[in-house]
């Protein structure tokens, strides 16, 4: 057993795969025509980091409901980790490339963090080794 998809809602497919792809370096797993439950027509896009066996499906907007949560999938938490082999590269590039940390890199018990916000405005952690 194992969680294979996690659902992002975003506001837009093609700047959360440049995000997720482009700067977080994500590989796009699928990319592919679908339709709603009501026969309107979506994408079905997944990412995930290399290696990795579960993925994130990026899911577009649909409706005032899930408009109002993209950027807080959970209610303002860290509810994303990214776990990381060289925190201090992977932490300048996302840096050089844009991306808005909102503490600045510590070092706890169970390694380096520092707490990021992706495309829509979710807060994820980076992590590293202690």
């Amino acid at each position: 057993m194992r969680i294979d998809l996690v659902t992002l809602v975003v506001a837009d497919y093609d700047p959360a795969i440049a995000f997720f792809t482009g700067i977080l370096g994500f590989e796009l797993v699928e990319d592919a025509p679908s339709l709603t439950n009501d026969g309107r027509p979506k994408r079905w896009v997944v990412v995930r980091p290399p290696g990795a066996q579960t993925g994130i499906l990026l899911a577009r907007a649909d409706g005032e409901r899930q408009d109002a949560a993209v950027g807080d999938q959970v209610a303002g938490r860290v509810g994303f980790f990214l776990r990381v082999d060289d925190f201090d590269a992977v932490h300048r590039r996302m840096v050089d490339a844009g991306v808005e940390f909102v503490t600045p890199p510590r070092t706890e018990p169970y390694g380096r963090v520092a707490v990021f916000r992706d495309i829509a405005g979710n807060r994820w952690d980076l992590l590293g080794p202690a």
